[in-house]
């Protein structure tokens, strides 16, 4: 059972650590800006990765990687973490993270599509109802109240939908970019040249927007640094290294997406606590549909 299913428990392993990640640069970027966010995580995640695979792989660094690997991983990488994560980012702060997680419903059937028509991967029937059942659980949960976003979403929705899309595309392409470039390579050591694309691509970012000097205050800001380097260590450093080991023994990309996207089901726990947020029924019946629809994956 587990050796089987192996690559969708890692998802659910995804979602768990991209949960406190999601909180954590939400967090962040309330307080820095979700530009300085996203430069800055990853040179973190880089450190985490580089002492990490030093100590499991004996190389510091992803010499042994073949040139396919470096070019399909680092376009992935640029698509991913630039395109995707800074439209992602930028659509919290137009529309809030509620709306933006309802448009980013979108990326398991975006996934699914764009791996079936470029990795030949096929839905069993069992696998399409358990897609559809927890992508209206999170439908479901996501948009069961109103709350701050809703003036969010009045003030900028177009741009942010669009800026959301974006993160769509950017994700769902990322992902099996990141399959057809990573083969049976280790997944940690393909995470880290994504996150050194990553990085290069930010640059380029900054130095185009001339955003240079926003990003220096950004060290003098305790409580925002605090919440980079926990997502850091959360999101691109294990949560995604996770997610690339996932589509890598995942015989379909996009239900491995699908495990992963429940990250607005298992947030609400969370949010009761920290942001004293009261439950709905719908979050309730929305988290059981999730659930029921991801069971039907081990089946």
């Amino acid at each position: 059972m587990i050796t089987t299913h192996i690559g969708e428990l890692a998802a659910l392993g995804v979602a768990i650590v991209w949960t406190i990640t999601a909180l954590a640069f939400e967090y962040a970027s309330n307080l820095v800006g979700s530009l300085n966010v996203n430069l800055i995580r990853l040179p973190f995640a880089l450190i985490f990765l580089t002492v990490f695979n030093f100590f499991t792989r004996n190389y510091a660094l992803p010499i042994d990687a073949n040139n396919h690997q470096w070019i399909w991983l680092s376009i992935s990488g640029i698509v991913g973490f630039v395109i995707g994560d800074l439209f992602l980012f930028k659509s919290f702060m137009l529309i809030g993270s509620r709306f933006s997680m309802l448009i980013m419903t979108l990326v398991p059937p975006l996934t699914a599509i764009i791996g079936r028509i470029f990795l030949s991967e096929k839905l069993t029937i069992l696998s399409f109802f358990g897609m559809c059942l927890t992508i209206a659980g999170i439908l479901l949960a996501v948009n069961s109240h109103k709350n701050k976003d809703s003036k969010k979403f009045s003030t900028g929705s177009l741009k942010g939908m669009l800026f959301a899309i974006g993160g769509v595309i950017g994700q769902s392409s990322g992902l099996v970019l990141s399959k057809i470039g990573m083969g049976t390579y280790n997944a940690f050591a393909a995470s880290q040249i994504r996150i050194m694309a990553g990085i290069i691509g930010f640059i380029g970012v900054i130095l185009v927007l001339g955003r240079i000097n926003y990003i220096m205050p950004t060290f003098k800001n305790k409580e925002g640094m605090k919440g980079i380097l926990v997502g850091s260590f959360f999101g691109p450093f294990i949560g995604v290294s996770l997610s690339l080991f996932s589509i890598q023994h995942s015989k379909n990309t996009g239900v491995a997406s699908t495990i992963m996207a429940i990250v607005p089901i298992l947030i609400i726990l969370p949010s009761v606590y920290l942001f004293k947020q009261k439950i709905t029924k719908a979050e309730i019946v929305g988290a059981f549909l999730s659930i029921l629809g991801i069971a039907l994956f081990f089946i």
